[in-house]
């Protein structure tokens, strides 16, 4: 991270609390907190990591890399 204020800084943790706000959140009325920290993690589970890219996998999201890592074992088989 580069100085205090520096633009660059939040830009990663911004972009991911603006897709899980217009995404889970302000979907509905939740009835208790609980119920609302399920769907929250529940999204992030389901819907966040497997549509992110990771830079460990060659910036592929987890399905795209699996679909590659299976197909030759499954054409082996």
């Amino acid at each position: 991270m580069g100085r205090v204020g520096a633009a660059g800084d939040n830009a990663a943790m911004e972009s991911f609390f603006a897709l899980l706000q217009n995404d889970v959140p302000d979907q509905r009325t939740w009835s208790t907190r609980d119920e609302l920290r399920t769907a929250i993690v529940t999204w992030i589970e389901r819907t966040y990591h497997r549509r992110r890219r990771h830079a460990a996998l060659g910036w592929l999201t987890p399905v795209e890399y699996e679909a590659i890592m299976s197909t030759p074992a499954v054409q082996a088989a």
